[in-house]
């Protein structure tokens, strides 16, 4: 057996058409218990590309941890030839309290490519960087909206990426918005590093919707099909719409302070002056009508009842990539 047929991965060795459940542990609790990152790891006997699907840097984002759950469950994770890495909740420390940070107070979307004797969060980033991520030829990242922001399914990459932007084609979400790479993220990592990073965002903290893991699912099953790792058991259906390509886009901020509802719904296609929704006050004198500044795409709602002045309540496209609105 050749040493490329030997996966070394996290001190486990994994040959082709073996399967391997390992963790990572970089620190205790203050009670000295454990806290282990699951890494699952499918390969075939036949060669392959490596796949990282990963969710979960956020620990509130349930959502997104739900997609990579299903994956698994369902089988997706075992490949036709190469392989399939899974860690499915890379921040186990928020996810047990449902908190976006670590409980050192920063969020790991911040840190990378962390340092291996910095602070709890970096420390993870590091392990993750350093063991786990140069094995990937490609990574799919799940991700949630956060703060009571809801995020129509959509894939983030960067503009001229022509490998991303027929891989986020075939993904298949309703949006593609293309944006910069936050310093010291995860994508922005992998890029540097030279390795493709499709970035998935869909649904709200603390919730899991359907329609949106759905969305996720089947769009990772697409990649898989793509790459010739899907086994010919899983069904892949076409999206049911054509994907809308983000170029440029702005939130639409709060006014006023006051309780809050939108009258449109997530995907809606508005037009400049149309009513978005209502900013009223508890006592019936006060109503605002939210009105949309352009023609555009709403791809992000605020459904918390209360906002205050400057809060962000609407994203909404300014230019698409193609003239559809």
């Amino acid at each position: 057996m050749s040493e490329k047929d030997v996966l070394e991965i996290l001190g486990k060795k994994v040959a082709l058409g073996e399967s391997a459940n390992v963790s990572f542990n970089v620190a205790k609790l203050h009670t000295q218990n454990r806290i282990d990152v699951p890494v699952i790891i499918e390969r075939s006997k036949k060669p392959g590309p490596t796949v990282l699907i990963t969710a979960g840097i956020h620990g509130d984002e349930v959502n997104g941890v739900e997609i990579v759950r299903q994956i698994i469950s369902k089988g997706i994770n075992k490949p036709k030839k190469g392989t399939i890495i899974c860690v499915p909740v890379i921040n186990v420390f928020g996810f047990i309290h449902m908190d976006r940070e670590f409980p050192d107070g920063r969020d790991l979307n911040r840190v990378f490519p962390g340092i291996q004797g910095g602070s709890l969060a970096s420390r993870v980033a590091f392990k993750l960087v350093t063991e786990i991520l140069p094995h990937a030829n490609l990574v799919m990242d799940f991700h949630t909206g956060g703060a009571d922001r809801f995020n129509a399914a959509q894939i983030r990459i960067m503009k001229g990426e022509k490998n991303l932007d027929e891989l986020a084609k075939i993904f298949g979400a309703p949006f593609v918005l293309y944006s910069k790479n936050i310093n010291k993220s995860f994508r922005k990592t992998c890029y540097n590093l030279g390795i493709p990073a499709l970035l998935f965002e869909g649904g709200k903290s603390f919730h899991i919707n359907s329609t949106i893991t759905n969305t996720g699912v089947n769009g990772a099953k697409r990649v898989l099909h793509h790459l010739g790792m899907l086994r010919s058991k899983f069904k892949v259906s076409k999206p049911k719409k054509n994907c809308v390509y983000v170029l440029n886009s702005k939130w639409i901020r709060a006014r006023y302070s006051g309780m809050f509802k939108s009258t449109v719904s997530i995907n809606s296609v508005v037009k400049k002056g149309d009513v978005l929704g209502h900013i009223t006050d508890p006592y019936g004198s006060f109503n605002h009508a939210v009105k949309a500044p352009n023609n555009g795409y709403i791809f992000n709602i605020n459904e918390s009842p209360i906002i205050y002045q400057g809060d962000a309540i609407f994203h909404i496209s300014t230019r698409l990539k193609y003239d559809e609105v």
